[in-house]
């Protein structure tokens, strides 16, 4: 398999010297994880007590890794990107919302971004969260089986409601529409709803989508598990699977309540349930479509290595790669430009209700060993190609 992510001309070809100039200096700054300590909470001080940080955050932080405000602030982006190939997943990321009425906008907001999809070949797929259309707490009771009350009830059928009428829309514009995974102690609802969505739109064409985490060491059994009923009744499994995104936090939780772990035990053991689970799914795209979220170049060269074994076409729309706007550009390019199916997720919304987002991708970058390192290798790699 040739080593096609070093290519930086290929990578950075959107940006200009300055925009190269500014992500340089924005991981250079991730790299310090004191440095982003102190900003985290100075950035959540400034915008609490209102002091007038917007315009700053925006043009630095927010515009490396937000395609803009809204939906149309997002276009110049969406078109630039797919210039080069590159499809965008628009994702209203506002988080940590309670209200009936904030969930009513998200889904109003997803019904939109799937109508405005339906406009453009450059948006495929559409995305939302499970708790972006419901209270966690709702999908923590449902999952550990104890009865609701009536009125929660009435709220858990508005939840359904909103699942319901978003992949319905989906399946009507063809747009597939990936459902993004949570913490543990919610997913087993989230799944359920999942199951419930490919049932009634999976036929024949996948369009709904669930998110499996493989940093969790029991997915891959569920899903061996979801593929069976999927095979007997007669529909189509969507799956996007990720690495996870929750990991001290289920940590902390399990040793808090002394329950087992849901995550492997190491890096390693992780590492290999993503590849074992990503192999499985290859084998079975007969009934299995797949959306593989990963920004980690070796899961992506053995991704290429089984489709070229398995005679999988490079453009067959049963595969897709997927990385986050505004990281792993020498991943997402260099797949697209050698003709593979790529898509990025596009993170936008006001600047205020998307730093809980911007927050948790500064921390996940000083936490995940040589990302952030290698992110600078490349920048500076394309700087001096650029004689900058």
């Amino acid at each position: 398999m040739p080593k096609i992510f070093e290519n930086t001309e290929v990578a950075f070809s959107l940006k200009s010297d300055s925009e190269l100039e500014r992500a340089y200096f924005l991981f250079k700054m991730i790299s310090y994880e004191p440095l982003v300590k102190i900003g985290t909470a100075a950035t959540n001080f400034a915008l609490k007590a209102h002091l007038p940080v917007e315009g700053l955050i925006r043009s630095t932080v927010f515009d490396h890794f937000c395609g803009g405000v809204n939906e149309e602030d997002c276009l110049p982006v969406i078109d630039s990107m797919y210039e080069k190939n590159v499809s965008s997943v628009l994702d209203f990321s506002v988080e940590g919302k309670e209200t009936e009425s904030h969930f009513d906008a998200a889904m109003e907001k997803t019904l939109k971004i799937i109508n405005f999809a339906d406009e453009k070949k450059s948006m495929p797929i559409a995305v939302f969260k499970p708790t972006g259309f419901g209270r966690f707490y709702l999908y923590q009771k449902k999952g550990e089986g104890k009865p609701f009350t009536a009125k929660e009830q009435e709220e858990w059928d508005r939840v359904v409601a909103r699942f319901d009428t978003v992949c319905k829309l989906a399946k009507e514009k063809d747009v597939e529409i990936l459902i993004d995974g949570e913490e543990s102690w919610m997913q087993d609802a989230a799944d359920d709803l999942c199951e419930a969505m490919m049932r009634k739109y999976n036929i024949g064409v996948p369009i709904v989508y669930n998110t499996l985490q493989l940093y969790r060491w029991d997915r891959l059994d569920y899903l061996k598990k979801l593929h069976e009923r999927a095979k007997k009744d007669g529909f189509k499994i969507g799956v996007k699977i990720v690495r996870g995104a929750y990991m001290e936090k289920e940590r902390d939780r399990a040793q808090e309540n002394g329950y087992d772990s849901p995550i492997c035990a190491t890096k390693e053991a992780t590492d290999l349930n993503f590849d074992e689970t990503l192999e499985y799914i290859l084998k079975n795209l007969d009934t299995i479509s797949l959306f593989i979220g990963t920004h980690n170049e070796r899961s992506s060269y053995l991704a290429m290595q089984m489709m070229e074994d398995l005679k999988i076409d490079k453009s067959d729309n049963r595969v897709w790669f997927g990385q986050l706007y505004g990281m792993s550009d020498h991943i997402s390019f260099n797949l697209a430009a050698h003709g593979y199916n790529v898509a990025k997720y596009v993170p936008f919304g006001p600047v205020k209700d998307v730093m809980p987002y911007l927050i948790r991708r500064a921390e996940e970058n000083t936490s995940v060993a040589g990302q952030t390192s290698r992110e600078l290798m490349l920048l500076k790699t394309e700087k001096q190609r650029r004689k900058l």
